[in-house]
């Protein structure tokens, strides 16, 4: 697996592989299709990245992305944290060494602690989350998808040290 931050040039296959997520539903908060200049605005390039990280197979194959950014509706010295793995990379560990790449630029970006908002009905999402040592501080039951349907969301801190 390589680890590095995430160029302009990976938006593509991170637009593509968060469209998947999207398009089978249920473990992303995202609910419309996202282009590449997206992908690059919010997770790469934009004002508000504070970093970005993604994970590739030895032959290139994107397995994930990992991102934070701003968020005007957090504490200062917060940052919002996303975290994107494909369907076939799930369970190969990409997720947790994004993690440690992630809380490093995190930490040396001046961020003490990172926020994760997940769908309550996200157990993947919220399981991972737990595992690298979030915890509950906050939730949203009445939180709706685009058609409607209430699913909550639950907001997660983790205390960088």
């Amino acid at each position: 697996m390589i680890l590095r931050p995430a160029r302009p040039a990976d938006a593509p296959a991170m637009a593509a592989l968060l469209n998947e997520i999207i398009a089978i539903g249920g473990t992303t908060a995202h609910q419309n299709a996202v282009s590449a200049p997206q992908i690059d605005t919010w997770y790469i390039t934009g004002a508000k990245v504070i970093c970005c990280h993604i994970a590739t197979s030895t032959d290139g194959i994107l397995l994930g992305f990992q991102a934070v950014d701003t968020n005007a509706a957090l504490p200062e010295g917060w940052g919002d944290i996303g975290s994107f793995v494909a369907l076939t990379a799930q369970g190969t560990g990409a997720a947790k060494a994004l993690f440690v790449q992630t809380t490093a630029a995190a930490r040396a970006k001046g961020i003490q602690t990172l926020n994760a908002t997940i769908r309550a009905d996200n157990t993947l999402g919220l399981a991972y989350y737990g595992r690298m040592g979030f915890v509950d501080y906050t939730q949203d039951a009445d939180f709706c998808l685009n058609d409607g349907t209430r699913v909550g969301r639950i907001s997660k801190r983790y205390d960088i040290a």
